[in-house]
């Protein structure tokens, strides 16, 4: 593989801009292609659309040297490159099922303009068999023939918000083909922006496989770390305490269980896996019931919330709740399948005047949640104050900036000694304080 090589990647959002930024910065030409004006036009500005630590300058400069362009003219794309690769969302329903239109939208233009020689790399989330049950049939109504006349490689996407370019640039990257030489195209093409291995699998499927199972591990544990805080809960075992001690069994690693799980992997992948499973007979059964424990911390939030005034003396009803943190994870602003929307709007349901806080996420998208945007002062002095995300921020306040009388903190962040001998009511989730 030589920087002589022409790129199209479909979808510039949190994964396809800086994977296109990257190829970009070592030298390929890249076309990038989304359906969204608006971010089509910021990026040709040299401007990410996306909020990530060093996207930002990165984009300006291979957009001002010339080897990044966005466009929605996505048939003209594929007509100027010889790789192809589809970076596009891949969400779930309402019937937790996989929503694969944006992946067959771009299978479809590709086919309209591919050539013999070409390679085309899907790197969207997937259910097992996508390439080839879905994929290759529209891919091969071009009259060309996958694996004689094209190839197709799969390779899942290891990256995090706000650490994206780091870990693109150094994790381990899984490829798998439905030839050898596809596979070789594809692991050459990515050596160029990691320093991590690049493992070759056997074929298509297996790795389309590997990011879901890397994803429902996680989700299990946490659904395990969840579960025994509710426990916990129950027999008055503060559960992070015995969390840290029997992690120091050297075969122990139990997660931190928290008020939900949020995110566009962790929360969705688990489901391509339970929908594959409920296609061939059997029954995911204990990645459903992960996912139904994880699905319900937000509620179980609430109701911990609503015991607790309660016995203060005052319904949710009427009541102000200050939520602190609406992003799904600390230090980002990502908010896609956050907990605390779940959250706010149960609070909303139960007719509470919902206020919220986050350094990270525009006050126009928490006023979408349902909440008004707040300070962190006027936050800590309201009926109720709930921390649902860890952001470094929080991690600093302390019982002289509290001046509400129930503190639930959801995130194992603060020192409950702290609040030990002082007469706020501070609680969370397994713990006593």
């Amino acid at each position: 593989m030589n920087n002589n090589s022409r790129i199209s990647i479909f979808g510039l959002g949190h994964i396809g801009l800086p994977t296109a930024s990257l190829l970009a910065k070592n030298g390929f030409q890249v076309v990038g292609v989304d359906i969204n004006r608006e971010i089509v036009d910021k990026i040709n500005s040299g401007i990410s659309p996306i909020i990530e630590p060093g996207l930002d300058k990165l984009v300006k400069e291979v957009v001002n040297n010339g080897n990044l362009k966005a466009t929605s003219d996505g048939l003209q794309a594929v007509k100027d490159a010889n790789i192809m690769m589809v970076v596009v969302p891949t969400p779930v329903d309402q019937n937790k099922c996989s929503n694969l239109s944006a992946v067959i939208s771009a299978s479809e233009t590709i086919a309209n303009g591919l050539n013999r020689g070409d390679l085309v790399i899907i790197e969207s989330t997937v259910p097992p068999n996508t390439c080839e049950h879905i994929v290759i049939p529209l891919l091969e109504k071009s009259g060309l023939k996958a694996s004689h006349d094209f190839g197709v490689a799969y390779t899942p996407e290891r990256a995090i918000p706000n650490n994206t370019l780091y870990e693109m640039t150094h994790n381990a990257r899984i490829i798998g083909g439905i030839d050898e030489q596809s596979s070789k195209r594809a692991a050459n093409l990515y050596q160029n922006i990691t320093l991590g291995d690049v493992i070759t699998v056997r074929n298509l499927v297996t790795a389309e496989m590997v990011k879901l199972m890397e994803n429902t591990f996680r989700d299990a544990n946490i659904a395990l770390a969840n579960e025994l805080a509710m426990i916990c809960e129950d027999i008055g075992v503060d559960v992070i305490d015995a969390i840290k001690a029997a992690n120091f069994h050297p075969r122990v690693n139990i997660h931190t269980p928290g008020p939900g799980v949020g995110g566009h992997c962790l929360s969705i992948d688990p489901y391509f896996i339970v929908e594959m499973a409920e296609q061939s007979g059997n029954h995911a059964k204990l990645i459903q019931t992960a996912r139904e424990i994880n699905e319900n911390m937000p509620n179980y939030v609430t109701k911990l919330v609503e015991d607790e005034m309660i016995k203060f003396g005052k319904p949710l009803s009427g009541s102000k709740i200050a939520v602190l943190g609406v992003a799904y994870k600390g230090n980002v602003a990502d908010v896609r399948e956050s907990p605390s929307i779940t959250f706010i709007n149960n609070l909303i349901d139960k007719e509470a005047e919902v206020f919220a806080n986050d350094p990270y996420v525009p006050d126009d998208v928490i006023i979408s949640t349902g909440a008004q945007p707040i300070e962190m002062h006027g936050a800590l002095c309201c009926d109720c104050v709930v921390l649902m995300t860890d952001h470094d921020l929080y991690s600093a306040i302390s019982p002289e900036m509290v001046n509400s009388p129930i503190f639930i903190c959801t995130r194992p962040i603060l020192n409950p000694e702290d609040f030990k001998n002082n007469e706020i009511i501070f609680r969370g989730i397994g713990r006593f304080f």
